[in-house]
This record gives C-alpha cells, sequence and structure tokens, in this order.
C-alpha cells in the first residue's frame, strides 16, 4: 500500500474518531500545546520587538538572539529538559517559545524600521506622544510583516509541536510516535498529513486575519 493508501484507510476508519486517541482529541492538544506557546512567544517578542524597532536601538542583538534561538535544536532542547526538569509542561513549551520568539522579535523589529519616516515625523510635529506615534502610526503601517512574523512562528511551532509526543505528551504527534513503535504505518501516514493539514490551516487563518485587520490603503501597498 503507499503513502495515499495509508492516510485514506487512516481517515476512513471509524475507530480513530472517538476516545482519547481519537483525531479531534488529539487534534485539540495539538491546538492547545501551539496556542500556549505562541502566546507565550508574542508576549516577550512582540513588545520587546516594537519598542526597539521604535527606537531603533538594539538591532544588533535582536540579530544575534534569532542566531541564538534558530541555532538550538528545539528536539535536543526538549530532551535535556526533560532530564533536568522531568515530567511536565515545561520540557515542551520552553523548546517551542524559542523556537517563535526569533521569527516575531526580529520581524517586528524590520516591519517598525521599514515605516516611513514622513507620517512619523508629521505625528511628532502635531504634539503625538512616542507612545501615540508607536501604536497608532506605525504599527497600523508595520502590522502586515509583523503578522508575517506571527505566521512563521505559528507554522514552526505546529509543526515542531509533534515532538511532545516523544516525552509522553498528547497532540498529533502522539500518532507519529506511537505508529512507529507499533509499526502501523498507517497511523504514522496519517499523524504526518494531520500535522501538514495542521500547517495549512494556520495559514488560512492568519491570511484571514490579515484581511480583517489591516487596512485596505496599507495592503494596497505591501
Amino acid at each position: 500500500m503507499n503513502v495515499l493508501g495509508f492516510i485514506d484507510a487512516f481517515f476512513s476508519d471509524g475507530a480513530r474518531w472517538h476516545g482519547y486517541d481519537g483525531i479531534p482529541t488529539r487534534v485539540l492538544e495539538h491546538l492547545g500545546y501551539s496556542l500556549m506557546a505562541l502566546g507565550v512567544a508574542a508576549a516577550i517578542g512582540l513588545p520587546i520587538g516594537l519598542l526597539t524597532g521604535h527606537t531603533g536601538h538594539g538591532g544588533n542583538t535582536l540579530a544575534l538572539i534569532a542566531t541564538a534561538g534558530r541555532a538550538l535544536p528545539s528536539f535536543g532542547l526538549m530532551v535535556l529538559l526533560f532530564v533536568l526538569l522531568g515530567l511536565g509542561l515545561a520540557p515542551v513549551m520552553i523548546p517551542l517559545v524559542v523556537l517563535a520568539v526569533p521569527p516575531i522579535l526580529v520581524t517586528t523589529y524590520e516591519a517598525v524600521r521599514s515605516v516611513d519616516p514622513a507620517p512619523v515625523d508629521a505625528a511628532r510635529g502635531m504634539g503625538m506622544r512616542e507612545t501615540g506615534v508607536l501604536l497608532r502610526v506605525e504599527l497600523p503601517v508595520a502590522l502586515p510583516l509583523i503578522l508575517g512574523g506571527l505566521r512563521t512562528a505559528a507554522v514552526q511551532i505546529v509543526s515542531t509541536a509533534t515532538i511532545a509526543a516523544y516525552v509522553s505528551f498528547g497532540g498529533v504527534g502522539r500518532y507519529i510516535i506511537d505508529g512507529l513503535y507499533q509499526r502501523d504505518y498507517e497511523k504514522v501516514a496519517g499523524g504526518a498529513a494531520l500535522v501538514a493539514l495542521l500547517a495549512l490551516a494556520t495559514l488560512a487563518v492568519f491570511w484571514a486575519i490579515a484581511r480583517i485587520t489591516v487596512s485596505p490603503g496599507v495592503r494596497r501597498s505591501t
């Protein structure tokens, strides 16, 4: 049987859609880990990226942080944290957050720095405070690129969250790990297909968010 046959057999099996190991349960677990990691990474990366982009300071430091974050192997870091901290959420969340912070941080910084200085100077000339300049002038123009950084981070998290299964957590990665152990290739192929579908769904969600939140004028200019 080829890969498409394995995938078809996986999704056609009615038993896959029920119970603690059913597709809906595993997908919800996967999304839960992914959303939690993205939320923490955004809470770290967005404020720092906005502030440094607005002031123009710290660009070299951000580049070093991004390089270091991308160089760390997520799986190796997770195993090390599992050995040090034991079973828990931290060994899963920390590698995912470390993976997601660099694209959010660097893209946000570059997005704010790329805003045309003319309207920024005009806002300051009208007496607008720096907070207002950032939130009302720079942020709306930089939003498409910022969402691009969040989208990249989200896809990386969704794709990498399968490693949670290595330390006995759930999610879609459970099918891949258990399937390899059991030599159940239908389960392995189905789990891989679910990861790909979740990544595509993530892209679609961010496309919809951009259509809703980015003003038409900014969208046309980018």
